[in-house]
């Protein structure tokens, strides 16, 4: 029997309006054909502005996936989860932007965001996103090692200052800043760049943490050397493990260009992956600090069963979990009952630029083997509970 199964601790902060109209997105999102025609459809109303679309947009796919329009907006839900010992992460979620002023605006949001959660034990991480600092393609061309103009050289001297200066203020603020994962093409920079940062900021204690995608190959070997790396140069490091969200794209662009394809070769090697990366860092709890970004309800059984297994406590500071806003209330809520170290990534930002944001977090919902079907189980369930309450 699943640890995860009790829908009155799992819904609890949810109305029962809120939970049918969950109930009906997930619906909708479990059939591809439906959520790509949509996705089109939404695309199209918002680049024309149509009137109506951001009403639409802000009481179905925002309501369930976004904390708000501003930060503080989104502290009612922040206040409102922490009550059950559950932390968030501010997460600006615009994506798809890509000029110098959407930068500049980003990093600034990411520094805002340090500044509120100093000293805040509901808000333990901020979180930016690469792609938000720096145009994708310039990642790419840094990656690739061609010679950067002139032009792409001073961009990039721009990219490096915002991660310097970024980390530099989390350090200075005591603040734990997490630097999302991209696609793989351009994920070698991130690395480089955060590694960087990690040496130079986290002599004493793990401040700038790094995102390693598990459904990708060779990311175990990646992990012994970063490890071997910190213990050369004495400094820790502070991972957030997820499994990856690119894996179609990934695959796509792998079979045009025709070089190896970087993900696993199937859900149960990733998972597989994963789990030796649970592994890993229980046997490197010296150096290694992890957040196990995960709605598999398996994986997080076992890094709880590793966590006793150590004789860690529930909310030892060395292993975090966390879920994204609106899906796998069922594990966050069970988490935070046992007191465990447990977040949502709470994403906000203007409604209409975060509709990127929300139509990816949809598309994936589709791919994810099983997870539309799980949410949607839950949901019925806790409606048929108060339904028979009545």
């Amino acid at each position: 029997m699943s640890l995860f199964n009790d829908t009155k601790l799992a819904f609890a902060d949810k109305s029962t309006q809120q939970l049918e109209k969950a109930k009906w997105m997930f619906t909708m999102i479990q059939y591809p054909a439906v959520t790509n025609a949509g996705i089109k459809a939404l695309n199209f109303t918002v680049q024309n502005n149509f009137p109506f679309v951001e009403n639409l947009v802000r009481n179905t796919l925002f309501e369930q996936f976004c904390g708000g329009v501003t930060r503080e907006q989104s502290m009612q839900v922040v206040k409102k989860m922490f009550k059950h010992h559950i932390g968030s992460i501010f997460d600006y979620a615009i994506e798809g932007k890509e000029d110098e002023a959407t930068f500049d605006h980003t990093f600034q949001e990411t520094k805002e965001n340090i500044k509120f959660a100093e000293g805040n034990p509901a808000i333990p991480f901020v979180v930016f996103k690469p792609t938000g600092f720096g145009r994708l393609d310039l990642y790419a061309q840094v990656q690739s090692g061609n010679e950067l103009t002139s032009s792409e050289k001073a961009e990039w001297e721009k990219v490096v200052g915002r991660y310097e200066e970024a980390c530099r203020f989390a350090y200075e603020k005591n603040v734990i800043l997490m630097v999302d994962a991209e696609e793989s093409w351009i994920q070698t920079a991130v690395d480089n760049l955060v590694n960087r940062m990690m040496a130079k900021y986290n002599q004493e204690k793990p401040i700038v943490w790094n995102t390693i995608q598990m459904y990708r190959t060779g990311r175990i070997e990646y992990l012994k050397e970063d490890l071997e790396r910190a213990r050369e140069n004495h400094y820790f490091l502070g991972y957030k493990f997820v499994r990856g969200a690119y894996m179609e794209k990934e695959r796509l662009r792998a079979q045009e260009m025709r070089y190896p394809d970087p993900i696993q070769p199937s859900k149960q090697a990733a998972d597989d992956n994963y789990n030796a990366a649970i592994g890993f860092v229980m046997e490197h709890l010296d150096r290694i600090s992890a957040f196990f970004g995960t709605h598999n309800e398996r994986s997080t059984e076992l890094i709880m069963d590793k966590m006793r297994e150590k004789g860690l406590e529930n909310d030892s500071r060395k292993i975090y979990f966390g879920q994204l806003y609106g899906m796998s209330d069922n594990i966050t809520y069970t988490l935070g009952e046992q007191k465990y170290n447990t977040c949502k990534y709470l994403p906000y930002g203007p409604v209409k630029d975060v509709v990127p944001y929300l139509t990816r977090r949809a598309q994936e919902n589709t791919s994810v083997a099983g997870q539309t079907g799980r949410e949607l189980a839950l949901l019925k369930k806790e409606i048929e509970r108060r339904r028979n309450l009545r």
